[in-house]
């Protein structure tokens, strides 16, 4: 299983929850679970936000294989000027 932690910002797609586990490979199926979960989770996630696996920020993670038991942390793309 896979340890899921949502950003304040995806919250309102779950009630509320911050957190949850699920079952996938890669983070493009854990994309696709969320959405089956929470409709509308998929397209926020497609909208932009980091993604940390395990503790390391990794771009372009949607076809980044997901080791058991990782901890993944879907957060808001912060922008600078």
């Amino acid at each position: 299983m896979i340890r899921v932690h949502l950003a304040s910002s995806l919250r309102d797609l779950t009630d509320g929850v911050s957190e949850v586990e699920v079952e996938a490979a890669t983070v493009r199926r854990l994309v696709n679970k969320l959405d089956e979960r929470f409709p509308g989770m998929g397209d926020r996630l497609a909208e932009g936000v980091s993604v940390s696996i395990n503790g390391e920020i990794i771009p372009d993670a949607l076809y980044e294989e997901l080791p058991e038991g990782a901890e993944v942390h879907f957060l808001p793309t912060l922008s600078g000027g």
